[in-house]
């Protein structure tokens, strides 16, 4: 008998893949929790029926929601990121010798467990010295911590549940007060086919808020229509003003300094959703 996983991504879309068995199944303080073992794409991290991970493609999401901030800061050395307990983005992150700490605020312990347990070559950097796990509320460590980081990464589901606040204009208000002057955010900001609202939103709650603000996009199967957008917010640098010969060497299978300025080069519907 085969067996598929199905992810209702819209009212009108679905992913499915044939998986070979579930590997891990619970329900949270804050959700439902999954992994299971798909042919196509490899083991897979599921939070409420949604894909969050796979081990196939997840490096383009988090070399492409890190890198292209912390090249764009001259010297970043303390960085956190908000949600992704998979510890994904934190293992791009302390790839950059500058860096002396990476604080991963992570809502939900369970995630950060499992990942290790059956995601290691995703979560395998969470032990490192330079990283410290902040277990609890991320929207209350932004807030509590002013002026402490040079990049903050929010790695989030969609605005749903715990993540709602992380949308919010309060929010990237907060973030602002906890970089320093020269800080910068970057925050996932879904699909421009199927999430248009989302775009939308963030953009307008960041105007205002960021001086600098700008719209990248990234090749990522397992996420609706495989077309994604990340969302960078600046005091000061401006990512499409970085020298080419700073770009660090870092090892990497998806971004490069090409891809750093090319993942700019906007379609025209996408650069109307962030001009309206």
């Amino acid at each position: 008998m085969e067996l598929w996983y199905t992810e209702k991504q819209t009212p009108n879309l679905s992913l499915s893949c044939k998986i070979t068995k579930t590997l891990h199944m619970e329900k949270t303080d804050y959700q439902d929790l999954a992994v299971i073992d798909t042919l196509q794409y490899g083991r897979m991290l599921v939070l409420d029926g949604m894909v969050m991970t796979t081990e196939s493609d997840e490096f383009v999401y988090h070399e492409m929601i890190s890198h292209v901030a912390l090249n764009t800061h001259p010297n970043p050395e303390r960085v956190l990121v908000v949600g992704g307990g998979d510890g994904g983005a934190i293992r791009e992150i302390i790839k950059h010798s500058t860096v002396k700490e990476a604080v991963l605020g992570e809502i939900d312990r369970r995630v950060v467990e499992v990942s290790q347990e059956y995601l290691p070559s995703i979560a395998r950097a969470l032990t490192n010295p330079r990283v410290t796990l902040e277990i609890g509320d991320g929207i209350e460590h932004v807030r509590r911590n002013k002026g402490k980081y040079d990049v903050i990464l929010i790695d989030s589901t969609e605005p749903v549940g715990p993540a709602v606040g992380l949308f919010s204009r309060e929010f990237y208000q907060d973030v602002y007060e906890a970089l320093t002057p020269e800080g910068i955010m970057v925050a996932q900001s879904e699909s421009p086919f199927v999430n248009q609202d989302v775009i939308r939103m963030i953009h307008q709650n960041l105007t205002g808020v960021f001086p600098i603000k700008r719209l990248y996009l990234a090749s990522i199967p397992t996420y609706p229509s495989g077309l994604w957008s990340f969302t960078i917010a600046s005091k000061k640098w401006d990512p499409l003003q970085v020298d080419p010969a700073n770009i660090r060497a870092i090892d990497t299978k998806y971004y490069t300094p090409e891809i750093h300025f090319g993942g700019f080069k906007l379609p025209q519907f996408v650069a109307e959703l962030v001009n309206e």
